[in-house]
């Protein structure tokens, strides 16, 4: 028996000897993860959420400027830092040590996240139909 195969049979025993769907294992404290790629896929969007939600709600807020950019920095990777080191406790050496896993889709998260903010920002403004000139282009202003 390759080394592979045995691995993958004592993460299937481990996992209570049923295939769990990633899903399940996001929110399973003690799911054993079976490949590298799935866990960082799973951290990737975990990322990607978190920067939706915090874009609508500096969006809406409004949370502007270095401060916000900031916060959203801290909660984002700490966050993301919990979840991997306390909730899932994996080793870290394996996804080669907590600074990869910290930036795992940092930088897309964080573009989303200033998109999310400035469309907001755009469509939250006191002029009438500021939806309709930020789609179209127009400045109702000028």
């Amino acid at each position: 028996m390759t080394n592979g195969s045995k691995r993958k049979e004592e993460v299937h025993l481990a996992n209570g000897g049923v295939k769990q769907s990633t899903w399940s294992k996001v929110l399973n404290s003690t799911a054993v993860w079976e490949e590298k790629d799935e866990f960082l896929d799973v951290i990737y969007w975990i990322r990607q959420i978190i920067a939706l939600i915090l874009g609508v709600i500096w969006g809406v807020a409004p949370l502007k400027g270095f401060l916000g950019i900031a916060i959203f920095c801290v909660i984002n990777a700490g966050v993301l830092y919990v979840y991997f080191s306390s909730f899932q406790q994996v080793d870290e050496e394996e996804y080669g040590g907590t600074w990869e896993l910290t930036k795992e889709g940092f930088m897309t998260s964080f573009a989303l996240f200033l998109v999310r903010t400035h469309l907001f920002n755009l469509c939250g403004s006191n002029v009438p139909g500021s939806i309709y000139f930020v789609v179209s282009g127009h400045q109702p202003w000028s």
